[in-house]
């Protein structure tokens, strides 16, 4: 991922494994299932033959036991490949690290050790509703005790594979009067009566990978799905809200990364007054500031990772710095590739277009930036 920066033996041989898997494997389809939206089923399965769906899931459990570097370097490869693609595995990956901190030994029973096996199709993370996206504690869905089974109504928004997920981590409010501190964590399985499906967004980017609503209609879970204790949902979500943001960054490092790829190959061939156009000062300008991008954004990224594995203080403050910078960097890195590209960076024809495209939720997802500058902020405000 980094020239120069030494990894240990472990975590070298999970970037190895994914950058093989993305070069053979995810590459060759990617503008194919961009072109047809197609989401790459077959390829989570093989992700779960390959431990990637579980990078930080504990051996014990299933999961390949490895670090967030180890992850981010997995994401990184992924992404840089395919963009949806990586979107997917991330998911998949938000969902594991919960079942595995969160579930009981049944739990993980009946639900992780499947899961992991590539059996029950990819995982959902299911916090954002309709009405809000970054303001988790407005959550509206709710899970009323009835008996031995919770009654979850209300709707979740914008669900990466919601529509091919074998199980959902969803969250809804149990003690509305609570507000945040009145918010459960459920597992609630594909195919649940009262859980409703809706039809897959026609996005801007990413159209590989799945965008759904969700909606719960007297949707009956049994107690048994519930991870964790009743009312500490939200201490879920927020806890494994920075490994998603870290991840949501290696993936922007990864388009920033291809983006910039493809516009030095296409600088080094197109000729212009009968030279390559790397020649250009101009076009030389935009390639050396995207190449800083591109290292400042994996280096904010592999220290995020880092502090995550330490347990350190920082790790909120560091995941939305990476985050925020990440995803910036890769629009930015991808406008000025496209530039260097010309009229032919505005068709399907090459790949910065669809870089370009998929680039742009990186800024919003996982939090905007303008909620991880309130983060950073907070954070240095209060030192």
């Amino acid at each position: 991922m980094l020239s120069g920066f030494a990894f240990t033996e472990e975590q070298q041989l999970i970037a190895d494994t994914a950058l093989a898997f993305a070069r053979d494997r995810v590459a060759p389809g990617a503008a194919a299932r961009d072109r047809d939206g197609t989401f790459p089923a077959d390829l989570v399965r093989e992700m779960a033959a390959l431990g990637l769906l579980g990078v930080k899931v504990p051996a014990d459990d299933g999961g390949a036991g490895a670090d967030v570097v180890s992850y981010v370097l997995a994401i990184h490869a992924v992404s840089r490949a395919c963009a949806s693609t990586g979107v997917t595995m991330a998911v998949c990956n938000l969902a594991a690290d919960i079942l595995a901190s969160e579930g009981t030994e049944a739990q993980k029973a009946r639900f992780l050790a499947p899961y992991l096996e590539g059996k029950l199709g990819p995982g959902t993370f299911c916090l954002s509703e309709p009405h809000c996206g970054s303001d988790a504690a407005a959550l509206a869905t709710t899970a009323v005790d009835d008996g031995d089974s919770y009654v979850l109504n209300g709707s979740k928004q914008w669900i990466t594979n919601g529509g091919h997920a074998g199980l959902h981590i969803v969250f809804a409010k149990t003690s509305p009067e609570k507000k945040s501190h009145g918010v459960s964590c459920f597992v609630v399985e594909g195919g649940t009566k009262g859980l409703i499906v809706g039809k897959a967004e026609h996005k801007m980017g990413l159209r590989g990978s799945n965008t759904v609503q969700l909606t719960f209609e007297d949707c009956r879970v049994p107690k048994a799905n519930l991870l964790g204790t009743p009312d500490r949902g939200y201490a879920i979500a927020l806890k494994n809200l920075d490994g998603g943001r870290v991840g949501i960054a290696a993936q922007a490092c990864g388009i920033a990364d291809a983006a910039l790829a493809e516009g030095v190959r296409y600088a080094n061939e197109r000729l212009a007054f009968g030279a390559p156009i790397a020649k250009l000062q101009a076009i030389q300008n935009l390639i050396a500031d995207s190449a800083v991008d591109v290292d400042t954004a994996r280096l904010l990224t592999l220290r995020a990772a880092m502090a995550k594995d330490a347990g350190s203080p920082r790790t909120a403050r560091e995941s939305s710095m990476a985050k925020l910078f990440a995803s910036e960097a890769a629009n930015r890195v991808a406008d000025r590739m496209l530039q260097v590209h010309g009229g032919y960076g505005y068709v399907e024809e090459y790949a910065i277009e669809r870089l370009y495209r998929d680039a742009r939720v990186t800024r919003i997802y996982e939090g905007t930036s303008e909620v991880q500058r309130i983060v950073i902020a907070r954070d240095v405000l209060s030192m």
